[in-house]
């Protein structure tokens, strides 16, 4: 940063600056956790002396473990996209109208853990079922670390419960997979050849005043070699819809050139490979009894309602340290 010429290129600059300003917060977390440990030895001998002093102590441990477990977790997040934004979509799998309105719970279960660690959140587009839930829905969650983290929930989630849709209150499970791309700013990771686009117009569903309404302002796109569709409907223009989509494609072309990458590594290695990359990831038991289990590790909370909520970071959590 101190080099000559080094703000002649703002984006560059930008980018080093962001990463310089990430570093050196870490250095002072990990330095002002040092000298509180240091001083937890000299605390534990007064409170051997001033038994009154043992709360605080006790305190002081607590916040010392918590601390210590945000930098473990920051220092899961070593791929290239990982401390980046992240583009987050919930499709409505197996199982009817009981998917469509499970895929609703799971979209709103994915953006309010996002909001409780502070995320931004920017709903891109929904498409709503037939009769209750989503067909499918994108949001974006900006923060640091927000495609590091959300790379934890990818695959598919499944739900056994008493159906509120059947009038016989059997028993169903439903299936929503999770999908999740980084957003990529710089254009130069990827290169799109404009005539394998095909760019179609609709209009946008749901509220969004006059305009959306009344104009064909909505925007999906299909990349024809891979298949890839991306849709946005939340911009006020045509235009910005269009912009946002590309970008959207963007992230989920360098996604899936990544999965490619991890699979050609795990297949190098021998490793046994799941042919549908995604598959089951965890269960949310409603009926008969009250559980949510990942399969990945074995790890289980019995408070559904708490998750649904959003309380996803012990899950995460589990999950990244099993891969590293």
């Amino acid at each position: 940063m101190g080099e000559p010429g080094f703000w002649d290129d703002q984006a560059t600059a930008a980018k080093v600056s962001a990463e310089h300003a990430r570093t050196t917060r870490k250095v002072e977390q990990f330095a002002a956790l040092q000298s509180d440990v240091d001083d937890l030895e000299g605390l534990v001998e007064l409170a051997e002396e001033d038994p009154d002093m043992a709360a605080e102590v006790e305190e002081q441990f607590a916040s010392v473990e918590q601390r210590l477990a945000a930098l473990e977790e920051e220092r899961l997040f070593s791929g290239p996209y990982d401390a980046g934004d992240a583009l987050v979509t919930v499709n409505a799998g197996a199982g009817g109208t009981d998917a469509q309105d499970w895929a609703e719970m799971v979209l709103r279960m994915m953006m309010r853990w996002a909001e409780n660690r502070g995320f931004g959140v920017e709903l891109l587009e929904a498409s709503p079922g037939e009769e209750a839930g989503i067909k499918s829905a994108t949001f974006r969650a900006s923060g640091e670390n927000a495609y590091g983290l959300f790379s934890a929930e990818k695959g598919v989630h499944r739900l056994v419960r008493i159906s509120p849709f059947d009038a016989a209150s059997r028993r169903q499970t439903a299936f929503a997979g999770v999908e999740v791309a980084p957003v990529i700013e710089d254009e130069g990771d990827v290169e799109i050849d404009p005539d394998d686009l095909q760019i179609d117009t609709y209009r946008a569903s749901g509220a969004g005043g006059q305009h959306v309404n009344k104009t064909d302002s909505a925007v999906r796109i299909t990349h024809r070699p891979t298949g890839i569709v991306v849709q946005c409907q939340n911009e006020r223009s045509q235009s910005a819809n269009k912009d946002t989509a590309m970008k959207m494609l963007r992230s989920k072309l360098v996604e899936q050139r990544e999965r490619e990458r991890r699979e050609e590594i795990a297949r190098e290695k021998g490793e046994a490979q799941d042919v549908n990359f995604g598959s089951q990831i965890r269960s949310y038991v409603l009926h008969p009894y009250t559980m949510v289990k990942d399969h990945r590790t074995n790890y289980e909370m019995g408070n559904v309602q708490a998750v649904l909520d959003g309380d996803l970071d012990d899950f995460v959590r589990a999950y990244l340290l099993s891969q590293n």
